[in-house]
């Protein structure tokens, strides 16, 4: 890494490391990041601050490897410094599953590329055969998948709606087409379309029949 002087308007020579704007600390990571760790390619699903009692805040992490898939729970310093990973992404079109192989095509250039599902298992819970989505890359390496902030998703089972429920009520589960479990309002049936938000894996609102 290079340190490079420039000057300001009061014509004062400033330094900074070259290498820092690739850098991320570990207060700065969000969810959906992609980050690197000993050479790993590393994907947040969660992160939190924690202040405990009398020691100092630190950063709750889950996090996956996006090559193996395995997913692990950790803590991390705010002050800690990793490196970005830059993810470029392409629109495709999910074609199906086969061999716990996902295919999917880019729907100009038709080519199409695969991914483990054991790397991807939360975002199948979302996707339905022929849905658009993205697909990242890590160079030429494809790594994952990039979801929508909501889909429509059709309810598959659900206890009996109870007549004069409202939305604010405390919700009953709800198993999606997809096999995805949201919590919905008790007024929602069986067979309807409803709206997830894909972040949290939440309802939004109903989207029809």
């Amino acid at each position: 890494m290079s340190n490079v002087r420039f000057s300001d308007k009061m014509n004062r020579m400033i330094f900074y490391n070259e290498g820092d704007k690739n850098m991320i600390s570990a207060v700065d990571l969000r969810a959906g990041m992609t980050f690197i760790q000993d050479g790993k390619l590393i994907k947040v699903l969660d992160a939190s601050h924690h202040k405990p009692g009398k020691g100092n805040t630190v950063m709750r992490m889950k996090l996956r490897d996006v090559r193996t898939g395995a997913t692990y729970d950790t803590t991390l310093r705010p002050d800690e410094k990793f490196e970005k990973a830059h993810i470029d992404t392409k629109t495709v079109q999910y074609l199906y599953t086969m061999d716990d192989t996902g295919f999917f095509m880019d729907l100009e250039s038709y080519d199409q590329y695969e991914i483990p599902v054991d790397t991807i298992e939360e975002e199948m819970k979302y996707i339905l055969e022929n849905m658009e989505v993205k697909i990242q890359f890590y160079g030429a390496e494809v790594i994952g998948i990039q979801l929508p902030t909501t889909v429509v998703l059709r309810v598959a089972e659900t206890q009996p709606s109870i007549k004069g429920a409202t939305v604010t009520g405390s919700g009953k589960p709800a198993i999606m087409e997809t096999g995805l479990t949201v919590n919905v309002p008790d007024f929602i049936e069986a067979g309807e379309l409803l709206e997830v938000n894909t972040a949290e894996g939440s309802y939004v609102k109903r989207a029809g029949k």
